[in-house]
């Protein structure tokens, strides 16, 4: 069993890290971006491709049909927490686990109750005027049409996501980077491994325990210990079970 075999690799772990991508949100009810039935082959932007829409140059020169995008394709109030996400929070608080780096932007990770999470890509539940710079919660967004405005300075209310032709958050990968140098355990899963930068941090792991668990081979398939082609909730919440037991 492929859980039984990550379970052993866990058991004598105290430094495990997780980097995840848009599979661990896919049984949250969360669309991916790239595969057969993702945002980029089922959305249309009209005019425009998807990939486009999610650019900081359609946010700039038309703002309109990005939020119009933007609230259908990103924003999903629904979705709650999956048995991944659940066993990280418990692995981390039974202080398996030292970090979840993550490239997605939803916010999942922390509402199952995980306390150290790098979000590569920013999060949806974070937004703030471009002018005055004003927080306001993901509702300004949702509930909002046309181009959402501050109420303060009437600027423009800006997710806190990373768009494309936008870099990373410098702070933000660095605390990814130090996390993944000091992990005994790496856990990728999720995540097809062709994003960049997100997908270059594998390259700072220094140990020999890498786990991959997606659905679909990755390009570093061949470098980890155990690779898991299954349901990242289904072998990540048997692994956990077994090495912190079912009521830890």
């Amino acid at each position: 069993m492929s859980a039984d075999q990550l379970s052993r690799i866990l058991a004598p772990a105290d430094h495990v890290v997780f980097f995840g991508g848009a599979g661990v949100s896919t049984e949250s009810g969360i669309p991916d971006f790239r595969s057969a039935t993702g945002l980029y082959k089922t959305q249309s932007g009209g005019e425009f491709p998807p990939e486009y829409m999610l650019s900081h140059s359609c946010w700039a020169d038309h703002p309109e049909d990005f939020y119009a995008f933007y609230r259908k394709n990103m924003l999903h109030p629904e979705a709650k927490p999956n048995a991944a996400h659940y066993a990280l929070a418990r692995l981390e608080k039974a202080g398996r686990l030292t970090a979840v780096v993550t490239q997605n932007i939803d916010g999942l990770h922390q509402m199952a109750g995980s306390q150290k999470v790098f979000e590569l890509h920013g999060s949806v539940l974070r937004n703030h005027c471009v002018d005055c710079h004003r927080s306001y919660p993901v509702e300004a967004i949702e509930q909002s049409t046309g181009i959402p405005r501050c109420t303060v300075c009437n600027g423009i209310i800006k997710p806190d996501v990373v768009l494309y032709e936008e870099g990373l958050d410098p702070d933000v990968m660095d605390g990814a980077t130090r996390a993944i140098m000091a992990a005994d355990v790496l856990i990728v899963g999720g995540t097809s491994l062709n994003v960049y930068p997100a997908a270059g941090l594998l390259e700072y792991y220094r140990g020999d325990k890498l786990v991959l668990i997606n659905k679909s081979a990755t390009p570093a398939d061949n470098r980890a210990q155990l690779v898991i082609h299954d349901s990242i909730g289904k072998v990540l919440g048997q692994a956990v079970d077994e090495v912190l037991g079912d009521k830890a």
